[in-house]
């Protein structure tokens, strides 16, 4: 009966994470088009609704906290559990770097005269993909496709610091919108740190499946 009423509970904590990751998801989205477009009221949107990622977030490590007080899980539900904390986490923090994409894109037009020194919409998708790839490989607990997306991170480093020579390269030719074009290169930092943040999922992802603690250096 405890067995039953202990996988009841974990059924429902994976269905509140598995709403999370896909509000996550649809705010990276969305702050990928804004890089294209500029959107400001869909900038706006994002800024607005962060709070909801937030409080799911509060939600789900209060469930899980409750699971293992009451349950004390062992073997794979624990490391279930551990991993849903962790990564919980990450995906709030993604949130935040969406919000944060959107605020730096309006300042960016708002200070306007300078166009848009880097062609984010490679990037943007790479890191898009490897959200869903850890998510997708979380719900499947496959660790192999978790593993890949250390590979795609590489990429996502190597298209930052191809940013930064295209940011460094307009410096030079034009100082006089030297804060717009900083803000243009943090918009790099912000996508190669969501992609280390869709890292940190596959290597929970990696001990929920394989019991083994893994490091993407």
């Amino acid at each position: 009966m405890i067995n039953r009423t202990l996988h009841r509970e974990i059924d429902v904590l994976k269905k509140m994470f598995i709403d999370l990751g896909a509000l996550v998801e649809d705010r990276l989205r969305k702050a990928c088009i804004i890089l294209e477009t500029g959107d400001n009221d869909l900038a706006e949107e994002i800024i607005r609704t962060d709070n909801e990622i937030d409080h799911m977030e509060v939600q789900i490590e209060e469930e899980c906290l409750k699971v293992l007080a009451l349950h004390q899980p062992v073997a794979s539900d624990l490391r279930l559990i551990v991993a849903i904390i962790k990564i919980n986490n990450e995906l709030e923090r993604i949130g935040d770097m969406a919000v944060g994409i959107a605020k730096r894109v309006q300042v960016i037009h708002k200070k306007g005269g300078v166009s848009f020194a880097v062609d984010y919409r490679q990037m943007a998708v790479k890191v898009l993909g490897m959200i869903r790839m850890s998510l997708d490989a979380l719900v499947t607990e496959n660790a192999d496709l978790a593993r890949r997306i250390f590979h795609e991170d590489e990429e996502v480093d190597a298209l930052r610091d191809k940013a930064y020579k295209a940011v460094v390269k307009e410096l030079d030719a034009d100082t006089g919108h030297a804060a717009a074009l900083l803000n243009i290169y943090l918009l790099s930092r912000h996508l190669e740190r969501i992609g280390d943040r869709a890292c940190n999922i596959a290597e929970e992802v990696i001990y929920l499946v394989e019991g083994d603690i893994v490091r993407n250096e």
